[in-house]
């Protein structure tokens, strides 16, 4: 009982000894017990790796990614002889905390940002959301392999599995708001009915021509959101009206047969463009826009169309935390749950980070996407050793944090385009095959295997 008492003691002083406490103000303490408690863990009494700071090394995992454990450890905690855990122990920690303290730690921590004064972040009284994909390689194990499967050509299997994250993104501060983490073979499109359940009336949603089904409009409408979509040339659709703008209005139906019967349809208005410049991609293309903002007046379809390429901000927040915050080819974790559990650390992180920039972006007076986020990753990497145990100094060490991210300011965006093409050409040695997997390994010492000739 002694003992048990000494280390509830120890335990007590947890939030004052930890570096990552400072960050407290965006995931407390007390969000992380109540997770750890509602999950049924977080009654591990190990001074070094108790639940509690395991939940944070594993968000640091998103912080620190092309690190080690041992190393992730020591940016965490200050030094002392003999305290650093070893690899495995880190591993087993991972494994005892398991994945729905993270899971249930995103719903109650994930918030959206943007305020009605957020530039960007709103069109009128419309908060800005948009939806899409994106798949993340992971480490070649069987078990892998077996829940997540990997992708395949004519040819041949992918070189590693893959998972499948969607994300609902509030377009204005780049905050993965709602996820869901699947197989790389499931069909994007079943992923968006539980992520669009989540949608109100003040939001309108922008998605690509990927997602475009009579179904999960219905979804959105039937959640009082909006919508401004693009929608596939080869749909047909009946003008019901033209509008002063060149748009119409159309309805949209679940099958030809209750197309032609018109029956159960969904009134949207459609939008139909060209670009007439030789230098960007699509020009002299026809484009297709299906919207549920009616009034052409209120609306009007230029205004709209040039609205809906701000949907390319999501496209820049997946690229932030798959090339800027991972910097690595694939995750860690060797099992399924590990995945997941490190899928939700990196997203943790980069909620972390984007509300670090949100700060620092409302006292600089300047939109959040004009904050640099590596400079803010690379920033935090450095300052956070720095932490000062005392509450006042750790005040004083956030405002000088926040300060500096603030000077990490982008320019505006060059009206530029990129072309989608490869820069590096196939390797020359031979594609790894199913039956390099089980490599067999030498039985005998190379020393003993040698045999010289005469």
């Amino acid at each position: 009982m002694f003992g048990i008492g000494k280390d509830a003691v120890r335990l007590a002083s947890w939030s004052t000894q930890q570096r990552l406490t400072a960050l407290k103000r965006i995931i407390s303490k007390e969000q992380v017990t109540v997770a750890l408690r509602r999950a049924g863990r977080g009654k591990s009494f190990c001074p070094r790796t108790c639940d509690e700071f395991m939940v944070w090394f594993v968000v640091a995992l998103g912080f620190f990614c092309p690190d080690c454990y041992r190393q992730i450890y020591r940016w965490l905690k200050p030094w002392k002889k003999g305290d650093v855990p070893g690899r495995s122990t880190l591993c087993e920690a991972r494994q005892r905390v398991g994945v729905k303290a993270l899971v249930l730690l995103a719903k109650a921590v994930v918030k959206l940002l943007a305020e009605a004064r957020t530039p960007g972040a709103f069109y009128g009284d419309l908060r800005l959301m948009a939806v899409d994909g994106f798949t993340v390689d992971l480490p070649d194990t069987p078990a892998n392999d077996r829940a997540f499967g990997r992708p395949r050509n004519a040819r041949s299997p992918g070189a590693f599995p893959q998972a499948q994250v969607l994300g609902l993104v509030e377009v204005g501060t780049h905050v993965f708001w709602r996820w869901l983490v699947k197989g790389c073979h499931i069909d994007e499109t079943l992923m968006v009915p539980p992520v669009l359940k989540y949608l109100t009336r003040e939001m309108l949603l922008l998605w690509d021509r990927g997602f475009a089904s009579f179904e999960l409009v219905r979804q959105v409408v039937g959640q009082g959101a909006h919508l401004l979509a693009r929608w596939k040339s080869n749909r047909i659709l009946t003008p019901i009206r033209r509008l002063t703008d060149g748009s119409y209005l159309a309805c949209i139906y679940a099958s030809d047969s209750d197309r032609k019967a018109q029956r159960d349809g969904i009134l949207v208005r459609i939008i139909e463009y060209t670009l007439e410049d030789p230098t960007r991609a699509g020009h002299r293309e026809k484009h297709r826009m299906l919207t549920t903002l009616l009034d052409e007046k209120l609306h009007p379809a230029q205004t709209l169309v040039e609205l809906y390429h701000v949907r390319w901000e999501e496209e820049l927040a997946i690229d932030e935390l798959k090339t800027h915050e991972m910097e690595r080819p694939t995750l860690r974790s060797q099992t399924p749950a590990g995945v997941v559990q490190e899928l939700y650390g990196l997203l943790l992180a980069h909620y972390v980070l984007r509300t670090l920039m949100f700060q620092a972006a409302a006292q600089a007076k300047v939109s959040p996407l004009r904050m640099s986020f590596t400079g803010t990753l690379k920033i935090l990497r450095c300052r956070l050793p720095e932490c000062p145990q005392s509450p006042k100094g750790r005040d004083s060490w956030w405002q000088r944090l926040l300060e500096e991210i603030a000077e990490e300011q982008i320019p505006p965006r060059r009206n530029r385009i990129n072309p989608r093409v490869i820069k590096r050409q196939q390797s020359k040695w031979p594609k790894k095959r199913p039956c390099h997997r089980q490599t067999p390994q030498p039985t005998r010492p190379f020393r003993d295997s040698l045999v010289t000739t005469r």
